[in-house]
């Protein structure tokens, strides 16, 4: 009796240190749209091109350099990412983990990690290996994140309303 205790503790871990991310995230996003609201930072708007595929991109500043923002990518042949970021710039690079659903008729949610290193007034989206654990997908500590190999370069754009 005490071990299937145990056991069941153990299963109750990931569960629990699942629900506390969503609940660190949900804070910094209220947070940064408490931010964006009394006029702190205006929002910062952008776009990406590459051959027949867009993505559009709104980044939001918030409190302690933290950023919350939507990104929408279209792709002619595969339909269209949409979804939202919450994130914080680290030097250079904006490391976001983004939460979108794929097509129209999809309602399964994927979230990944973007990196987006910051050159010369632009945004470049990365490419690196990705692992997931315990529910959560990162970038693999030691390998490195490639700016050259990125498809999507963002340049800024007037923000329509």
């Amino acid at each position: 009796m005490k071990n299937s205790a145990l056991y069941l503790s153990l299963l109750a871990l990931p569960l629990l240190f699942s629900c506390n991310q969503d609940a660190q995230r949900n804070k910094e996003l209220k947070d940064s749209l408490a931010a964006v609201a009394k006029g702190l930072a205006p929002k910062e708007c952008y776009i990406a091109v590459d051959a027949t595929d867009t993505a559009r991109m709104t980044i939001r500043p918030g409190l302690n350099d933290k950023v919350t923002g939507d990104l929408v990518i279209s792709y002619k042949e595969k339909g269209k990412n949409d979804g939202a970021f919450v994130g914080a710039y680290k030097g250079d690079t904006l490391f976001v983990d983004y939460t979108f659903k794929i097509g129209t008729t999809n309602t399964t949610v994927y979230k990944n990690p973007l990196a987006f290193l910051k050159k010369d007034g632009k945004l470049i989206l990365g490419v690196g290996q990705i692992e997931t654990s315990v529910g959560k997908s990162y970038f693999v500590k030691g390998k490195p994140i490639s700016f050259d190999k990125g498809r999507f370069t963002f340049a800024t754009v007037d923000c329509k309303e």
